[in-house]
């Protein structure tokens, strides 16, 4: 058994009934709270009153798109003096308090932090304290490590990543999560889905995350199935589960092509993040099939579109077609339906060979391999 490390946020509360724990845990953290939350602030308003409730002042901030440099730096602005920093939404959102908590107490400008396009700097202080409440199931950030901003300047999106951003607590309370609308239901499980996928089949895989994987790639299939037909309170659970595997996963193992080229791709369009990984997922697991050379690899690749086959009662060489069929029929665009021209998508794919993710993908692939699978994404 090689050896690894694993980090996580200091405590996780799982299940339905535990957002109740936001605002005492908070609370015992700091009176003074900024509130992250997204643009729809009316879905935050019984947080900021059980906050007030439990004697804390509160400072709210919209998130409204997916966090970029100005909107972090008026955030920062608006955020000044507190003590304690709250995320309640999506994964942009948790990001974004991710960055707010980081770079209030840093003495240093946000740019020495970021990856790529600054210098990468690890954080002088220790950040704030945080506490996340994921609203949706797709991203993991609640147990990741970094936060993801665009650089407008630069059309990039890069990581502020310091092992000390996880937060103190993470709540994953599923009932967050009923009855979103059908196509940020459909997004964002599939990015949950290819967060448990490229972290099982990736050169950093380890035992731990291992076991979370195996378990959540055919549990996350078949609710994300579930949850297409119907609303459904159990498989709003089981995608809430896949989600957080997915942000263990990923924290602790790597990623793969689909996020190396979704990053790129979403500092040059405005295309949503978990619609890009979902449109490029099948793929994605079709070209590293051909390319991969490692046998243990390849036979990894072989079981995943074995779950994949068999939650859609496919063969396994049709399971990736099968995947884009099944999604397209659902709604979810092709890239070029998302907005990627093809000069983004020759962008991306000559920047995503400077991403971290790629660096963990099972298979070696050029640029003409990247522009490949681009094309075949619609």
């Amino acid at each position: 058994m090689p050896p690894f490390s694993f980090l996580t946020a200091t405590e996780i509360l799982f299940g339905r009934g535990q957002a109740a724990e936001a605002a005492p845990r908070t609370a015992s953290l700091g009176k003074r709270v900024a509130l992250v939350h997204g643009a729809n602030a009316a879905r935050a308003d019984w947080l900021a009153d059980a906050l007030a409730a439990a004697g804390c002042s509160v400072t709210r901030l919209s998130i409204p798109r997916e966090p970029d440099m100005p909107l972090i730096e008026a955030a920062l602005a608006e955020a000044r003096g507190a003590e304690v920093v709250v995320s309640h939404g999506g994964g942009a959102v948790i990001d974004a308090g991710k960055a707010v908590a980081a770079l209030l107490p840093a003495p240093r400008p946000m740019l020495d932090h970021l990856e790529v396009v600054g210098r990468g700097l690890p954080l002088d202080v220790p950040p704030l304290p945080l506490i996340a409440l994921p609203t949706t199931a797709g991203t993991g950030a609640e147990v990741t490590r970094n936060a993801v901003i665009g650089v407008p300047e630069h059309r990039r999106k890069v990581s502020l990543r310091d092992p000390r951003m996880l937060p103190r607590l993470a709540i994953v309370d599923p009932a967050l999560t009923d009855g979103l609308p059908r196509p940020i239901t459909l997004a964002s499980g599939l990015d949950a889905i290819t967060q448990v996928i490229e972290p099982y089949i990736c050169t950093r895989a380890n035992p731990l995350t291992d076991a979370l994987c195996r378990d959540a790639i055919p549990k996350g299939l078949a609710a994300l199935q579930r949850l297409m037909a119907q609303e459904d309170p159990a498989a709003r659970d089981a995608m809430a589960w896949v989600s957080l595997c997915g942000g263990l996963a990923l924290a602790n193992a790597g990623l793969g092509v689909v996020h190396g080229l979704a990053g790129p791709l979403g500092g040059l369009t405005i295309a949503p993040h978990g619609a890009i990984c979902g449109a490029l997922l099948p793929h994605a697991l079709t070209l590293n099939r051909a390319k991969v050379t490692d046998p243990a690899l390849a036979g990894r690749i072989e079981e995943v579109l074995g779950w994949i086959g068999a939650a859609f009662d496919c063969p396994p060489d049709q399971a990736a077609a099968v995947l884009a069929e099944w999604a397209g029929e659902h709604g979810l665009p092709g890239l070029s339906g998302l907005g990627v021209s093809a000069e983004d998508r020759a962008a991306a794919a000559g920047a995503a060979a400077s991403s971290s993710s790629m660096k963990a993908n099972p298979a070696a692939l050029s640029e003409a391999d990247l522009r490949a699978l681009l094309d075949a994404a619609g």
